[in-house]
């Protein structure tokens, strides 16, 4: 009968053997699961919250990435901006500095001119008082003495060279 002991079936310790490994089941999720659950649940958590501090880092970087993308294009576009000013204020005063020169190249010219045609009414007045002054004298001359033919060349002659040394 030591044989029939050992592969024989008791219920009474089957039932017993379900009661211990029910008891141990339940002790173990009461100790063991259940905390190693919240710990588990707790470190999730703590992960979920680091993914939504990370993607919220990540959205603010990608906007301040975006307004400083935004401010070098404004400063650029500025820069263009004061660029062209600068160009067309320096054209502008270029134009202005042209402008006065031709303006005082014009009065100087103008005032040249004048000066010119002033010499030439002063010269052409002193040759008509010397052509009056030789006149009177030939007319003198021809009073004080009779005229010739030879003579009358001869003052002529004299005239013209008098006429020439004035001009």
């Amino acid at each position: 009968m030591g044989t029939l002991d050992l592969v024989s079936i008791v219920p009474w310790e089957i039932i017993t053997q379900l009661i211990n490994l029910l008891l141990l089941f339940l002790l173990l999720k009461h100790f063991l699961f259940k905390p190693v659950q919240n710990v588990l649940n707790a470190r999730q958590a703590e992960i979920d919250k680091d993914f939504a501090e990370a993607e919220a880092a990540q959205t603010r970087a990608e906007q301040l990435r975006d307004e400083y993308e935004k401010r070098i294009a404004d400063a650029k576009t500025e820069a263009s901006d004061i660029m062209k000013t600068a160009t067309r204020k320096a054209q502008l005063h270029g134009e202005e500095i042209v402008r006065d020169a031709q303006e005082q190249a014009n009065r100087l010219k103008e005032k040249a001119d004048a000066q010119i045609e002033q010499e030439k009414k002063k010269a052409m007045n002193e040759l008509k008082d010397e052509i009056s002054g030789i006149a009177v004298d030939i007319a003198s001359k021809v009073v004080e003495r009779e005229i010739d033919e030879k003579d009358h060349e001869a003052l002529i002659a004299e005239f013209i060279k008098g006429v020439g040394e004035a001009s």
